[in-house]
């Protein structure tokens, strides 16, 4: 049994659905069910006796000893966090509180139930902590990509957030001998993407018609990596990763964004050509770009390569169709996340930044 956190959010739901069609071992997910949690991406889990949906906090110890101790999982893949950069200007506090406070109530928690298991229990336990490239701040145009032993350098509230609770990771196993693997993943994109994200977002206003924001000149340079990519890199770190390690998920896929733009653009032209016969590209416009917005990331994804024997199967044009098919193939799951909160949201966010 595992327990998974964070597990009905967009990489956390697509890692469940792929856990579950792939082993019978029973996944407890615990979600707090906020913006971005949506029971809707695990509808096709109703009544499968293999998932246990939780919902509420990993900063609630108690809730999160009860459940270690009623479950006794073999190990914790910790995906919740506030992780949106635009919503962490706007309001910082949410990102705290949960991606450090709540990260060290959750290690807190873990290390009690850790410090009681037996045996090959306690010899085999993992926790395995999920984070970002940006924490280690922003390259030029030409530096090398971004290796395990970067430094950290976070540029915004969210990424500053997320290395504390990378460093609140590492030093539970450097002081308590927790056994814990962290991974820092690129972009992700794909099924069940939250639409206030650039590819999710593009795709979504592109077929109502809507403008497509870019922020600045469009020239942010991204690495790109497919979430079901992801989700299988995950699941080889769990495997076979060594304890204390971290490991740079990448999909070697840098491109600017005003290129995945383009390539949205083309794909829908192709697949649900506009009536008037006009291509989407015409409904780019330019905004303000975000303060403090990193100029490139970029993931060096060797090491869990060469020691893992991971990469990604996906090519940027084979995931970037199948995403553009999904959200073509899932427009009610796209309506009903579009609630009036999220419309309210990305009204403020991009409207207060038109140029």
């Amino acid at each position: 049994m595992i327990l998974v956190t964070g597990g009905a959010g967009f990489i956390g739901s697509n890692f469940v659905l792929d856990w579950l069609s792939q082993s019978d071992e029973t996944v407890i997910n615990l979600d707090a069910l906020t913006y971005a949690g949506n029971r809707e991406n695990l509808s096709s889990l109703i009544g499968d006796n293999r998932h246990i949906f939780v919902q509420g906090d990993i900063g609630d110890s108690v809730l999160v000893a009860a459940l270690l101790a009623k479950h006794q999982p073999r190990a914790i893949i910790n995906f919740a966090a506030e992780s949106h950069v635009d919503r962490s200007i706007l309001g910082p506090e949410d990102f705290i509180q949960t991606n450090i406070v709540g990260t060290f109530h959750l290690l807190e928690a873990v290390r009690g139930y850790w410090a009681n298991l037996q045996g090959d229990a306690k010899q085999q336990f993992r926790f395995l902590h999920v984070s970002t490239d940006e924490v280690y701040g922003s390259l030029t145009k030409d530096e090398p990509a971004f290796t395990e032993t970067h430094r950290y350098e976070p540029n915004s509230p969210y990424s500053a957030s997320k290395a504390a609770s990378d460093h609140l990771v590492r030093s539970y196993h450097h002081t308590f001998g927790l056994p814990v693997l962290t991974t820092n993943c690129s972009n992700n994109y794909g099924p069940y993407h939250f639409p206030e994200k650039l590819i999710p977002l593009m795709i979504v206003n592109a077929l109502a018609g809507k403008p497509l924001p870019i922020y600045g000149d469009g020239q942010q340079i991204r690495d790109w990596l497919y979430v079901k990519d992801h989700c299988s890199a995950i699941c080889r770190v769990l495997e076979a990763g060594v304890v204390g390690e971290v490991y740079n998920v990448g999909g070697w896929n840098e491109k600017p964004n005003i290129e995945i733009v383009h390539t949205l653009c083309d794909l829908l032209d192709e697949l649900r050509p506009r009536d008037e016969g006009k291509s989407y590209r015409e409904q780019i416009i330019t905004v303000v770009d975000r303060p403090g917005h990193d100029r490139r990331y970029a993931i060096d994804a060797s090491k869990i390569e060469r020691e893992l024997g991971w990469k990604p199967s996906e090519t940027f044009e084979t995931g970037i169709r199948k995403t553009v098919d999904w959200y073509l193939v899932n427009q009610p799951w796209v309506a009903n996340v579009q609630s009036g909160e999220y419309r309210a949201w990305v009204e403020k966010n991009y409207n207060e930044r038109c140029a």
